[in-house]
């Protein structure tokens, strides 16, 4: 016990101090938390022994891809398999090969070359992140690609470790501490099981078909867990008022995950992340994150500090020019293979810096393929040593490569970025702010019937394509003050806003209300929910982007199955006027606090309001028969 609240206050000393004062000082608190593991480690030799801490540690990289998960509907993760298969597999492949002729030309046979190419194609997915989350680049083109390609990385070291056993028996030289190389001939290791150590396995000694099948159900049970169990645990959690015990449920939904991952030989970190995705539409994913958050970040900080801990400074000064050279080495080969991938995948400016800078180190699961390769003899232990130690700086200097990356983007002006706001130079009674698929419709009927609009986008190809046709308008940022009194707000007598992103339509109204009252405003609607904070917000007539279409369809299906044009005609405008009634009703009633299901007041409402469509409906076609 003593010995464990000792070195438990050392490493949470060593990160109270050393984390705040590298933020603070610019650096980032992954390099803080590997300098910390430096100074606990070889320098005062604290924590000298961080094998198995590090071992426990990297539960925090399995935390943060569920994280990531909850922040990515299955809808975007299908938008990114694009870049999961061509970008995400060319940078494997394409590193693997490099870094193997690489390792050829110094010596090595091929079957160790290609085992370094294999391990050192992985990029820490911890490090980068948990920076590119810390420093808000996430949501960047070049911070989505890198994701991209980490996720890809992930799923990759499963074959790696299918494949490393089967390098076993070629010849592998190694470096000596004298810089020479030294070939020794390895023999067949044990297996691919010694690479975690004695476990629990659901698919040992099962066939190839047996193992596949096992592997798909235990996803499967993921999935269907998530769609159809996960929402009744919550509930009945919730029900019992009890925090605590939703803490609970959170981490054993992560910890089970992830041993079922283990036990079907899977990566952790996958299913957990799979987990996530499929919760992303969950009421209670908030809950889940804040709950999740505090333990990843500690799990997180304390793995770089075991990695800065682990760092065998007696192994370096053995060779301090060879194993500097070889991390330098592999990561200008890794940043040259990133660097000419941004080119072939459109990235522009400071996206092809942060791709490139961001990915170019060696990762945590290098760690464990390394040991691996040593155990089944693919690589000698001289070699794995030196490799560990590579990773190991890779890791290290990366921080440093985010901050070369801050400077060079504000050196770096995107053209986009360059493009200043049009000068507005003509007013109108209307003014339409967003000129895509549906704000060019409204343009072109208001013009057409002889009235001037003023329009306004901050897409800068679309307002050049809509000049092309003869169409003027304004480049600029709609939902900015200063624009649309540029535009000619206050005289104005209607405003449109057709913005594509909901959250800016919603701040243009709320401003556009705010300074003229008297403005009427149409708003376009992604869905119902946005028809109601439109509403509070003083929207005056809203537009869901779909309703009209669906409702004409509606319409032609009443024409085919018994109505007539007429009848079909009077249900689609009796639907219509109920259905505007309806809205604003609701709309009263729905608060953006409470979930639907917990709402009672707008959900018996609801009720109501729907049998009052079908008495209206059989109403207005008995009318409409009585009258024939």
């Amino acid at each position: 016990m003593e010995s464990f609240l000792f070195q438990a206050s050392v490493y949470l000393l060593a990160a109270v101090v050393a984390v705040p004062l590298a933020a603070r000082s610019g650096l980032g608190s992954v390099l803080g938390y590997l300098l910390a593991g430096i100074v606990i480690g070889p320098i005062l030799g604290f924590a000298s022994e961080t094998s198995d801490l590090q071992h426990f540690a990297e539960f925090g990289v399995v935390l943060m891809l569920f994280l990531i998960g909850l922040e990515l509907e299955p809808r975007a993760l299908w938008d990114m398999r694009h870049r999961l298969i061509g970008l995400g597999g060319l940078q494997i492949t394409l590193t693997t090969l490099a870094v193997m002729a690489g390792g050829m030309l110094l010596g090595l046979a091929w079957a160790p070359a290609l085992a370094v190419g294999l391990l050192m194609a992985l990029s820490s997915t911890a490090i980068v992140l948990q920076t590119l989350s810390e420093k808000g680049l996430m949501q960047s083109n070049g911070g989505r690609s890198a994701f991209s390609v980490l996720l890809t990385q992930d799923i990759a070291v499963i074959p790696m470790l299918i494949l490393l056993p089967l390098l076993a028996g070629a010849t592998a030289p190694m470096l000596a501490p004298d810089g020479s190389i030294q070939r020794v001939t390895s023999g067949h290791g044990a297996g691919i099981d010694n690479a975690h150590g004695a476990t629990m396995s659901l698919v040992d000694g099962l066939p190839g078909w047996g193992v596949t099948l096992v592997t798909l159900g235990a996803v499967a049970a993921i999935i269907l867990g998530g769609v159809y169990g996960a929402r009744p645990l919550f509930r009945f959690i919730n029900a019992a008022r009890l925090p605590e015990m939703f803490t609970a449920v959170a981490l054993l939904i992560v910890v089970g995950i992830a041993f079922l991952m283990l036990m079907v030989g899977l990566s952790p970190a996958l299913g957990t992340f799979l987990a996530g995705v499929v919760l992303a539409n969950s009421e209670f994913r908030h809950q889940l994150e804040s709950d999740i958050e505090p333990f990843k970040g500690l799990l997180l900080g304390l793995f770089f500090i075991t990695v800065g801990a682990g760092i065998s400074f007696e192994t370096f000064f053995s060779a301090p020019f060879i194993i500097l050279g070889l991390a330098l080495g592999i990561m200008a080969i890794k940043g040259a293979v990133l660097f000419g991938l941004s080119f072939l995948f459109g990235m522009r400016g400071r996206d092809k810096w942060l791709f490139t800078l961001s990915l170019a180190q060696a990762g945590e699961f290098g760690f464990v393929l390394i040991s691996f390769s040593v155990q089944q003899n693919v690589v000698t232990g001289v070699l794995g040593e030196r490799l560990l130690l590579v990773v190991a700086l890779s890791m290290l200097i990366t921080p440093l490569l985010f901050i070369l990356y801050e400077v060079l983007s504000k050196r770096l002006i995107d053209k986009d970025e360059v493009q200043q706001d049009d000068e507005i130079d003509e007013e109108g009674p209307v003014i339409i702010a967003g000129i895509g698929r549906f704000g060019q419709t409204v343009n072109r009927l208001v013009q057409s019937s002889g009235f001037k609009t003023v329009v306004l986008d901050h897409d800068l190809k679309t307002i050049q394509l809509m000049r092309k046709f003869g169409f003027k308008g304004f480049y600029g940022d709609p939902t900015r003050p200063e624009l649309l009194h540029a535009a000619g707000i206050d005289k104005a007598r209607v405003l449109v806003a057709a913005l594509d992103d909901p959250a800016a339509v919603l701040k243009l109204v709320a401003f556009a209300k705010r300074i003229r009252p008297d403005l009427h405003v149409v708003a376009r609607a992604r869905d119902r929910t946005h028809v109601y904070a439109l509403y509070q917000a003083g929207a005056d007539d809203i537009v869901r982007e779909t309703f009209d279409s669906s409702l004409r369809a509606g319409r032609y299906v009443l024409e085919n199955i018994g109505l007539t044009d007429y009848e079909a005609a009077q249900a689609e405008e009796t639907f219509f006027h109920h259905d505007r009634h309806t809205m604003r009703e609701l709309a009263g009633l729905w608060d953006p606090n409470i979930p639907a299901y917990e709402n009672t007041a707008y959900i018996e409402r609801a009720k109501e309001l729907e049998k009052e469509l079908e008495t209206a409906l059989l109403s207005t076609l008995e009318n409409k028969s009585d009258a024939a």
